[in-house]
């Protein structure tokens, strides 16, 4: 998928079907002169849901469809038969797709299974018929109901990537190259900061033709949280994961100061997220000879105390068996 087919941010126009009103038709029938009411009920009017499909990735199939409208439901009829019921809209989503209101910003739900279908603008209910308001003093009523409008809305749906493990790191940190060789994906790749303009998503297979998913997120920058750099954009694509790998490249001025920085701005846009599975790989370390990796292992061991960490490159494909290994286990543990 490249880079401008990923759409994970939506606004959409949706509106359900108004019900048909009631009929006011009376029974005419040969040598009965006055049958009476039987006017049916109006149909429903047709509901918008939404669906989670495991098979969409993107919200690419609704960047143009901003207006998606249910049926109106059919009139009652004579004889008390029923209108018929407005057609339902489908509408399909990827998993973990969250749906808001945009006036009040309010989320309404979000779908996270496959099949999970919920109603996002019920259909207004359709009118009683006149058969449903005789009684001994009004035998002949000649009034019904009017069906119930619809529900008119502007929704905002919004892409929270799912993946197992999120690429947490600075823009031009090697997340991209390190995605590219753990897994098919083909992100662009380049020698420049913020190369990585929208979450790529690639499938690792592991031993025994299992798998996990990881996400390359696009560079984080001191005051994203504040909605510098890309901002708000693509935090809420590490909200879905549940282990978080900060890559930090060996040739860094203060490794422990990038990482603190790293954690700081996932802080503050979400506490929740020190909860998470963290594991730093010092990347490029295909640069140190033995002498120096062992000096700056002894560091990071004083450094990073309780926080688990490794050294790999991803040009040189070292370590990468031992990041698959160790990224399993936190994931099974």
């Amino acid at each position: 998928m490249t880079e401008g087919n990923f759409v994970d941010y939506v606004k959409i126009y949706v509106s359900s079907g108004k019900g048909g009103k009631g009929s006011t038709h009376l029974h005419r029938e040969k040598f009965i002169e006055k049958g009476g009411p039987d006017g049916g009920d109006g149909g429903r009017g047709g509901h918008v849901y939404l669906v989670g499909n495991k098979g969409l990735w993107t919200l690419f199939h609704l960047k143009f469809a901003r207006h998606i409208k249910a049926g109106h439901g059919g009139d009652g009829g004579s004889d008390r038969s029923t209108g018929a019921d407005g057609e339902d809209k489908v509408i399909e989503v990827p998993l973990g797709t969250v749906v808001k209101d945009k006036e009040t910003g309010e989320t309404l739900f979000e779908i996270t299974e496959h099949g999970e279908k919920q109603i996002l603008a019920r259909g207004g209910k359709g009118g009683l018929g006149n058969w449903h308001f005789r009684s001994s003093t009004n035998q002949t009523p000649r009034y019904a109901q009017p069906g119930l409008l619809g529900v008119e809305m502007d929704v905002i749906l919004e892409l929270k990537v799912l993946a197992d493990v999120g690429l947490v790191g600075f823009p031009n940190a090697g997340k991209s190259t390190l995605l590219s060789v753990l897994t098919s994906a083909k992100p662009k790749i380049a020698d420049y900061p913020f190369t990585t303009l929208k979450p790529n998503l690639g499938i690792v297979a592991y031993r025994d033709f299992q798998s996990f998913v990881i996400a390359d997120i696009p560079g984080i920058i001191e005051g994203a949280a504040e909605g510098k750099g890309l901002g708000h954009y693509f935090l809420r694509h590490i909200e879905r994961n549940s282990t978080l790998l900060f890559l930090i490249p060996v040739d860094t001025a203060d490794i422990k100061a990038e990482y603190d920085i790293l954690v700081n701005e996932l802080t503050k846009y979400n506490p929740e997220m020190l909860d998470k599975e963290r594991l730093v790989v010092i990347s490029k370390c295909d640069m140190l000879d033995d002498e120096l990796k062992a000096e700056l292992k002894a560091e990071l061991d004083v450094s990073f105390k309780g926080v688990p960490y490794m050294f790999i490159s991803s040009v040189a494909q070292q370590g990468l068996t031992d990041l698959k290994d160790r990224l399993w286990k936190m994931l099974n543990e």
